[in-house]
């Protein structure tokens, strides 16, 4: 984020409120909307769960679901009383669950598995506190690629650097990611991976933002 600090809107007697993730694109998200949060990262083999959730049959909404929960767990009991919010996103096409590119080969690869296709985004957030869920709000993101030549996906990776590798599609539609779509279905925030309008309802109904 460039320019003046967003203002801080939470009520003076919040509880703490933690964002159990990594991602740097939730960070900015929350923070550009005036919400005062800690964060930290949740240790979980994400992979380990997919693998079990696919095998047993879960859908990608279910398994962002899941994952989403257990983040906030995990961070919840270092933080007795705090709001932990966990979330995750899956990406699906054409019933194949992508993960995060592990280098700049990995992301053409998804770029050019997904150009000219469809493809869908389940984003999930979980809200939890002292080990009980306290909320969770789903929501699905469709976008659809233009079919890209090899020339340019090489020219847009070089230009985007290694941000792309943190975001399963390899791509940010907040920055030169847009350049790769036809098409978006959906909410601009679950295609981040953060569903914010509920999360901040959540928030506001609970006394943690002034309504």
């Amino acid at each position: 984020m460039s320019g003046e600090a967003p203002a801080v809107l939470n009520a003076a007697d919040a509880p703490l409120l933690v964002l159990a993730s990594g991602s740097a694109t939730r960070r900015k998200v929350l923070a550009a909307a005036g919400v005062a949060f800690q964060v930290q990262a949740a240790a979980v083999d994400e992979t380990a769960v997919k693998e079990s959730l696919r095998a047993e049959g879960a859908t990608a909404i279910q398994t962002a679901e899941t994952l989403a929960e257990l983040k906030a767990q995990r961070v919840a009991a270092k933080f007795p009383g705090a709001l932990v919010i966990g979330a995750d996103q899956m990406l699906s096409c054409n019933a194949v669950w992508f993960d995060k590119p592990v280098d700049s080969d990995h992301a053409a690869a998804h770029l050019r598995a997904l150009s000219g296709k469809a493809h869908e985004l389940s984003t999930a957030v979980c809200v939890v506190r002292n080990g009980a869920r306290a909320w969770h709000h789903n929501a699905v993101a469709r976008l659809t690629m233009r079919s890209l030549s090899d020339d340019f996906i090489e020219t847009y990776l070089a230009a985007a650097g290694e941000a792309v590798l943190g975001s399963v599609g390899a791509y940010q539609l907040e920055g030169p990611g847009a350049q790769l779509f036809a098409e978006v279905e959906g909410d601009f925030f679950t295609v981040l991976g953060l569903p914010l309008l509920p999360l901040l309802d959540y928030l506001r109904a609970n006394k943690v933002l002034p309504s």
